[in-house]
């Protein structure tokens, strides 16, 4: 399958897709759409930045605007036809304006109930007729214990499952999966293998069949690496005379903790650097406000933790910057992959100590 019309896609479908420019599907599109299509279930693994995203709405949409033009419409109230569960708030709302861009022809309803905002506000979200459904493992979770009914799912969609963090999560998910009719469509998206994820395919998707791309669990080949070498944690100097050069586009600082994050900030804001910041613990607006700030090029700097690694899409990150290097070679890839996303060159700079040696032996063999 070499475009997108070679996939028995519905017209609207056909339509955005044209309208948008999108004609030849990535790896993970094109090895799970087939598939997906035609009612299996599917484990996609691919790297970050790969279109994960539409390899699920694109056949969610598919196969509930065709059960509608079949007479078979929705018309239970608070009683979604697809699932789409996602780690956090933020990655949340991306995949419901992804859903929405596509649903201006499908003309079918997206509803969101996401961690953050009130229990009032997510039963009013889920209430009345709609067919797609993205929430939060937790919200999701106390929706049950208050009517949400699952009972008309036709597909149940994990995405980003390695970033699902909460130790009760394979719990929620079995649950999620009792609560939809025997043997639902299922699919799992995600960009490493972790023991989440090994916990998933192990209990839940056993007879799916696994996709994996040529480039998961590695970085994209459009991403330049630099190392710099630190001396006795003197990181800030080194980070103003990259700072200093001209970027052509955004720059994503990374820090390990809440604290790190702020003392850089500061740090950067009394020298003159323009700068927002993006971490847990943060007033919910405040953050969102942040975030869009950067998306929207007010500020170049966006300095976060590793909250700003999972499953967002920036449009024009030019360089990942990581202040301080993670441990975990999982956290790294999702951390580099919010540059050179979907073909884009980008770089990443590791500010390297000699703590950091294991890590970089193991980026060597990568």
């Amino acid at each position: 399958m070499s475009t997108f019309n070679d996939f028995n896609l519905i017209p609207s479908l056909q339509k955005t897709l044209k309208e948008k420019g999108f004609t030849t599907p990535t790896d993970i599109q094109r090895l799970t759409l087939g598939e997906t299509l035609s009612g299996k279930s599917v484990v996609g693994l691919a790297e970050t930045g790969s279109g994960k995203t539409l390899a699920y709405v694109l056949p969610v949409l598919n196969l509930l605007k065709t059960l509608e033009t079949e007479g078979n419409p929705i018309t239970d109230e608070g009683c979604p036809r697809a699932v789409v569960v996602v780690p956090t708030r933020e990655l949340g709302e991306q995949v419901a304006k992804v859903f929405k861009e596509f649903t201006h022809e499908t003309r079918l309803r997206v509803r969101s109930v996401l961690g953050g905002t009130t229990m009032k506000l997510a039963k009013r979200n889920a209430s009345g007729i709609f067919e797609v459904l993205v929430a939060t493992p937790s919200r999701i979770h106390q929706l049950l214990e208050h009517g949400l009914r699952l009972k008309d799912v036709r597909l149940l969609v994990f995405d980003e499952a390695d970033q699902m963090l909460d130790p009760g999560f394979i719990q929620t998910a079995t649950r999620l999966v009792d609560s939809c009719p025997p043997h639902p469509q299922m699919a799992l998206f995600s960009a490493t293998i972790s023991k989440v994820v090994e916990g998933l395919i192990g209990n839940l998707f056993s007879s799916a069949q696994v996709f994996k791309t040529a480039g998961s669990h590695r970085v994209a080949s459009t991403l330049k690496t630099q190392n710099a070498k630190i001396i006795n944690g003197e990181r800030f100097p080194v980070l103003c005379k990259v700072l200093k050069k001209d970027t052509q586009g955004g720059i994503l600082i990374f820090t390990n903790t809440k604290a790190q994050c702020d003392k850089l900030a500061a740090l950067l804001e009394e020298n003159q650097f323009d700068c927002a910041i993006f971490r847990g613990g943060m007033d919910r607006q405040e953050r969102k406000q942040n975030l869009k700030r950067f998306c929207d090029k007010q500020v170049d700097i966006l300095i976060s933790t590793d909250l700003a690694s999972r499953g967002l899409d920036f449009k024009d990150v030019a360089c990942v910057i990581n202040y301080h290097l993670p441990q975990d070679m999982d956290n790294y890839l999702h951390r580099v992959g919010r540059t050179a996303r979907a073909g884009r060159s980008g770089l990443v700079m590791n500010f390297v100590t000699e703590r950091d040696q294991d890590l970089m032996d193991r980026l060597a063999r990568l």
